[in-house]
């Protein structure tokens, strides 16, 4: 009985593990970019009892209340070139200050139905974001995700209505492996500022999908849903980064700035 139990704790625990981010990349990603960070500070945020990297960059002028957290794509860091990076060091620029958060990830041959059970890990690690930022003085939060990540803070942001302020999407497609990674049924519950973008030259999924994320923005009846694609662009925004940077800030000062002069 005593070996039959303890075969069974391994086993519990080989479980736990396969299922678990991978914390030892995390980690070696944390040290590479905190030896190389040029704008922003590195820091650490804990859900529950694990800590993961975050990166703080704040508003060129000064605290604005104002925020955003950035969330990365499949595989992918707080740092990454295409998309995050951008984004992170761009948004500042105009009084939004940003938070990019580590996600949970997986070897690099891991495939998107092993992402499955790291959508339970995501919500927390968000959860701490908003806190963090809360904590730091801002009083407006916005999440903007790209692809997997889009999906894993659209699921956050059904599931937490109040969390934030409002969801910016960036290449999201609809996954219908499991309901947890399914954005449209997330979008489906979703009644805060929505803006859907997307590249003309994006990946085949995410084209193929505009019609049935838009449906669920309308099943939800969100009239603050907006969806737009950006010309020329492809998955990662290569050679539109600044039009990518442009886009997301223009949709945050329409909905979150208050206007100036008479």
């Amino acid at each position: 009985m005593r070996n039959i139990l303890l075969t069974m704790f391994i086993f519990s625990s080989w479980l736990t593990t396969a299922a678990a981010s991978d914390l030892e990349k995390e980690k070696r990603w944390s040290a590479q970019i905190s030896d190389s960070l040029l704008t922003g500070e590195v820091c650490e945020l804990k859900a529950g009892d694990t800590p993961f990297m975050g990166i703080y960059t704040e508003a060129d002028a000064g605290p604005t209340g104002n925020a955003v957290i950035l969330v990365h794509g499949i595989g992918a860091h707080p740092d990454w070139p295409e998309v995050i990076h951008p984004l992170r060091v761009g948004l500042p620029e105009h009084g939004w200050s940003t938070l990019s958060v580590q996600m949970p990830v997986l070897a690099n041959d891991a495939e998107l139905k092993d992402y499955l059970p790291l959508f339970d890990e995501s919500g927390p690690r968000l959860k701490a974001a908003v806190d963090y930022l809360h904590q730091n003085g801002a009083k407006t939060v916005v999440i903007v995700a790209h692809s997997l990540g889009a999906s894993m803070a659209a699921r956050f942001v059904a599931d937490n209505p109040g969390a934030v302020n409002g969801l910016v999407i960036i290449g999201m497609t609809v996954i219908e492996l499991d309901d947890k990674m399914n954005g449209a049924l997330a979008l489906e519950k979703i009644t805060l500022p929505v803006f859907d973008l997307y590249g003309s030259r994006d990946l085949d999924g995410v084209l193929a999908s505009t019609d049935a994320r838009a449906r669920a923005a309308h099943k939800a009846g969100n009239s603050d849903y907006r969806q737009l694609a950006i010309e020329g662009g492809d998955h990662f925004y290569v050679g539109s980064e600044d039009e990518l940077v442009r886009r997301v800030y223009g949709w945050l000062k329409a909905h979150y700035e208050q206007p100036t002069g008479n």
